[in-house]
Formats: structure tokens, C-alpha cells, sequence
């Protein structure tokens, strides 16, 4: 499973190479493609060629239904001139939610596409969320295994009697900050294009988590270029700060 590309066609090429050596039966995607400062066009034409059932993420969405702060940025403006109309309309055929088998696939939350599923954000400091709180926030969805992006940190949650969760980190963005709905940090802590491996196993599931190495100076430098210092220094450390 793949999630976060963020228009980075660099690290989207390394981890297709990557899963090209090993025995995957199904790519999905979990959103959140080609929106960034990177290579938009080029990553949607890749994920078009891959063809892989898709959820939208809320930076899909912004590409044609921005907010008024990100309508007004050089790089909502850059995605748009770079984009094709039939780029734009393949964006806009993605589902909320999606299912595929025993895999209930969302974004963020099944009912939000800009809100995390797996992680509470306090004041002082981001934590796993308890298990009440992620029984609301799926609601009464049932499946075996849920699958979500958005925060880009990789993760495999088991709630008790309940599914596996498994967020498999971000393709093209191992980094961020945000201030909503406190100043916070998502970091996975390397620059490495993150993706997930999951494996049916003794009636349970095995979760591989994957980090895959490549050319992140190139994403970073192009970042840099595009007026984003703050993505040019996520992209070379995978740190927010």
C-alpha cells in the first residue's frame, strides 16, 4: 500500500522499482498524490499508468476546491498549471472511502479526509490515540483491516476484538508541520520513501513496513527552487524541525 505521494515522482519510482522485486498481488493508494512543490504532472501520469484502486486525500481535493490559504499559494498555482484537465478529472473520481476484499481503504478517517485517524494532537506533543477514541472515529464500519494515510507517520494499530489499523507512511513527504489543531510536527525520522507490505498469515496479518532509499537531494533542491525552503528541508531529513 502506498499513500502521501505529494507529487514526488522520485520516491514514487523508487518504491514501484521496489515492489517490482517482490510477489504483490494488489496496489492500493491512499491519497494525497500528486499535490506539492515536486513533479505533480509526472506523478499523475505514473499513478495513472498504475491504475491502483485510490481513495481521495484533502490534498486531492484542494487541487480543484482549495482553501482560501492555499488557493493564494505559489504552490496550489504551480499544481494547477502543471495539471491537465484530464488530470484534474481523475483526481476528482476518487472515493472517500473505498473498499477492496477484507480492506476498508480512507485517508484520513472514513468520515474525513483531513483528519487523523490513528494519532490524538494535543497541545504539547502528538500520541496514539486511545481506543475509544479510535472506536468513534470509525463509527460502525466494519472490516478486517483499515487502512489510512494523512499524518505520514507508519504505523500498525490493533484494537482489541476490532480491526488492524495501518497507516504505511508517506511515499513523498516524511515530514511536516502543521498548527492545527496545535503547532505540531509529523515526522518519520529519515528521508526514506516510506510504503507498506500486508500479508494474510495463520488467520491473521503480517505488516511489513518499508523504507526505500533515493535520490531525496534531487526532491529536495527542486523544492528549493519552487519557493519551499520548508519542504526542501523535510524532504532531506525527515524531520518537521
Amino acid at each position: 500500500m502506498i499513500a502521501d505521494v505529494h507529487g514526488n515522482r522520485w520516491a514514487l519510482e523508487a518504491v514501484l522499482a521496489d515492489l517490482e522485486t517482490r510477489n504483490v498481488e494488489q496496489v492500493v493508494n491512499l491519497g494525497d498524490t500528486v499535490f506539492g512543490p515536486l513533479a505533480p504532472a509526472e506523478t499523475a501520469e505514473l499513478l495513472m499508468r498504475l491504475d491502483a484502486p485510490t481513495v481521495r486525500g484533502n490534498q486531492d481535493r484542494a487541487v480543484w476546491q482549495p482553501p482560501a490559504e492555499v488557493a493564494s499559494s505559489p504552490t496550489h498555482r504551480l499544481v494547477r498549471e502543471a495539471l491537465s484537465k484530464e488530470h484534474v478529472d481523475w483526481l476528482q473520481g476518487f472515493p472517500m472511502t473505498l473498499r477492496v476484499g477484507d480492506l476498508l481503504l480512507c485517508h484520513g478517517t472514513p468520515g474525513q479526509d483531513d483528519a487523523p485517524l490513528l494519532e490524538e494532537i494535543g497541545p504539547r506533543r502528538v500520541a496514539l490515540a486511545d481506543p475509544a477514541t479510535l472506536r468513534t472515529r470509525l463509527g460502525s464500519l466494519q472490516a478486517s483491516v483499515i487502512l489510512c494515510g494523512h499524518t505520514h507517520v507508519p504505523r500498525a494499530v490493533a484494537l482489541p476484538d476490532g480491526p488492524l489499523i495501518v497507516n504505511p507512511g508517506s511515499v513523498g513527504l516524511p515530514a511536516y508541520t502543521h498548527d492545527v489543531p496545535f503547532p505540531h510536527a509529523m515526522e518519520a525520522g529519515t528521508p526514506h520513501a516510506r510504503y507498506a507490505v500486508l500479508e494474510p498469515r495463520d488467520e491473521s496479518w503480517a505488516v511489513e513496513h518499508l523504507a526505500v532509499p533515493y535520490d531525496w537531494q534531487t526532491a529536495s533542491t527542486t523544492a528549493r527552487r519552487n519557493g519551499r525552503s520548508d519542504w526542501a528541508r523535510w524532504l532531506s531529513t525527515g524531520r518537521g524541525t
